[in-house]
């Protein structure tokens, strides 16, 4: 690829490390303007938006919680100002509590859904008018667990399948605005949030995971990237 977002501007959702970080410096590279967001890493959303900056590429840095509808709105209150349009957002943050059917509790289960679907939900509602008149592209990130039973995964599998459908319905809508609407389903990612997911196991968990892919290697954040 050269270039190939040159002119484009995108937000991406928690980029200030891991997948969503990898997919705003390939972003980019690739001549896009970005939207850093972060919650509370600002020390690593400021090194992104310094590398993005190198590029000569225009960076927005935001810190909002997609746990607050507030946050979110001023988030695209400014895109709106200094922008006037978005060509790209991709919906890569999440966020939840691993645990047992039987240990997730309603606040589990609330908080989860905000940040994965509702949260989601309010940005494509701010973000699709910033699209009209533009090849819009909405991006969402899911993950196995929409489809498969993991240990511990119940709460942001249900989320996950949810963000999954509604995507469907956000290509279905938007479409003939313009605006293509994918999901994303990398698998098992090679990130800090895996090794946390899998905690003193993630030897044994990364092996095995290893063992059913056919490359013999875990996905890499640039693997998503590239796909997004």
């Amino acid at each position: 690829m050269d270039g190939v977002l040159k002119g484009k501007k995108a937000l991406i959702t928690g980029s200030s490390r891991g997948i969503g970080k990898v997919c705003a410096l390939l972003f980019a590279k690739e001549g896009a303007d970005i939207v850093v967001h972060y919650r509370r890493e600002e020390e690593e959303a400021n090194r992104t938006a310094e590398e993005i900056r190198k590029m000569g590429r225009n960076v927005i840095l935001c810190k909002a919680d997609m746990e607050r509808p507030e946050e979110i709105d001023e988030m695209f209150d400014r895109i709106s100002k200094e922008w006037k349009h978005l060509d790209i957002f991709v919906a890569n943050a999440a966020a939840t509590a691993f645990k047992h059917v039987m240990d997730l509790k309603d606040y589990h289960i609330d908080r989860t859904f905000q940040v994965v679907v509702k949260s989601v939900m309010q940005s494509v509602h701010r973000a699709v008018p910033l699209m009209e008149g533009t090849a819009g592209r909405i991006i969402t990130m899911s993950s196995l667990g929409s489809r498969y039973t993991l240990p511990r995964y119940a709460n942001l599998g249900l989320a996950k399948a949810g963000l999954e459908s509604i995507t469907r319905y956000f290509a279905t809508e938007f479409g003939p605005k313009g605006i293509t609407s994918n999901a994303i389903s990398p698998g098992i990612v090679e990130t800090e949030s895996s090794k946390y997911y899998a905690k003193e196991k993630v030897g044994e968990f990364y092996s095995n995971a290893i063992a059913h892919t056919p490359l013999g290697r875990l996905t890499q954040p640039a693997d998503v990237a590239n796909v997004a």
